[in-house]
Order: structure tokens, then C-alpha cells, then sequence
């Protein structure tokens, strides 16, 4: 689909819309993101995407509305469809690998392992990102645009695409699940629950 040309005024002005309304959301878009993907580069090119995707339809975004969450909305829909697209294909197989290691004199080399990389590489931060990383994609989402991005219902469900009824009910199951995950090591911090 061709984009219909418009004037170098026009162009001018979008591009003046893009960074004053679009750019300064930059770091908030790579950590909801990240908190995605768990992992930088996935999330580098999430970022990427949406900023592409807003810019080509910066003609359809309503100046002065909630910019914020137009961009999480175009991110979290990226995100669905790569996803998706992900779940259609089968895991790749680097063939250079595999050549390799026939090559390869000594086949029973098993390489050198680093121990503290191995021991730390799982570890994912403080235990509360731990528990909300645990959580279902949908209700991560949810705590992710409402406790941390400070998004309203109404907005969450914009974003969402799902009624604010379900962003309540997500809300309220995704804090009893980090409620539960957390309980133990609340307690060992020195916390007494309230009854």
C-alpha cells in the first residue's frame, strides 16, 4: 500500500509531533517491553516497531490526546503478533552449529563453563520482579501499565482491547498471585500479615 505524498510543511510538522509527543516515551516503551520479552534485544526491536508503526500513522493520531498510551497499545500488539508468529514456527536450527560441531576432532568437548555465570544467570533481580515475571503474560501486563506505568482502567482497557471489567478482574487476581508469591519472603523480611 503507497503512501500518498504530502508536503514537505506536512512532513515538517509530523516529524515536530513525533519527537515532542512520541520520543520522550522512548524508556518507558522499552521497559514495558522488556518486562515483555525478557530480554533487551526483543525489546530494542519492540521499540523499534512501534516508533515505525507510529510514525507511518502519525496522521491518524489525535494531537494532544494521551500519547503514552497510543504507543503501549501499538507495542502491545507487536508484541501479540510476534508472538503469535513465533508460535507457528518451528525453533531454528543453526546449521553452522551443527557443522561445526562435526568438524570438530574431539567430539566429547564439552567447552569451558564459567560456574558464577552459570549460578547467576537465572537470577532475574529482587524478588518482586521475580514474582511478577512469574505472572501469565496478561496479568504481568496489567500490574505493568497500572502499578508501574500509572495508566488509568479506562486507559488499560484501550490498550488492552478487553472491557474494564476484565482489567479490574485481572488487576485484582495478578496482586493476590504476587500476594501468594511474595508471602514467604515477606516473612522472612521481617512482615506480619494483616488480617
Amino acid at each position: 500500500m503507497e503512501t500518498p505524498e504530502i508536503s514537505p510543511e506536512e512532513k515538517i510538522r509530523r516529524d515536530a509531533l513525533f519527537q515532542r509527543e512520541f520520543v520522550p516515551h522512548m524508556d518507558t516503551l522499552y521497559n514495558f517491553g522488556f518486562h515483555l520479552t525478557y530480554n533487551e534485544v526483543d525489546a530494542q526491536d519492540l521499540v523499534q516497531e512501534t516508533l515505525l508503526k507510529a510514525y507511518r500513522f502519525i496522521h491518524s493520531y489525535q494531537e494532544g490526546t494521551n500519547a503514552k498510551a497510543w504507543l503501549f497499545r501499538i507495542l502491545k500488539n507487536a508484541f501479540i503478533n510476534e508472538y503469535r508468529k513465533r508460535a507457528r514456527q518451528p525453533d531454528p536450527i543453526d546449521y553452522e552449529e551443527v557443522v561445526h560441531y562435526q568438524d570438530r576432532e574431539d567430539a566429547s568437548y564439552s567447552g569451558y563453563v564459567d560456574l558464577r555465570q552459570e549460578i547467576f544467570q537465572g537470577l532475574m533481580g529482587d524478588e518482586v520482579t521475580i514474582a511478577l515475571n512469574h505472572l501469565p503474560v496478561d496479568f504481568r501486563t496489567v500490574v505493568l501499565l497500572c502499578d508501574i506505568e500509572g495508566f488509568t482502567y479506562e486507559e488499560i482497557a484501550s490498550i488492552m482491547d478487553v472491557p474494564i471489567g476484565t482489567v479490574r478482574s485481572r488487576l485484582h487476581r495478578a496482586r493476590n498471585m504476587l500476594k501468594e508469591e511474595l508471602k514467604t519472603y515477606a516473612a522472612s523480611q521481617g512482615f506480619k500479615e494483616n488480617r
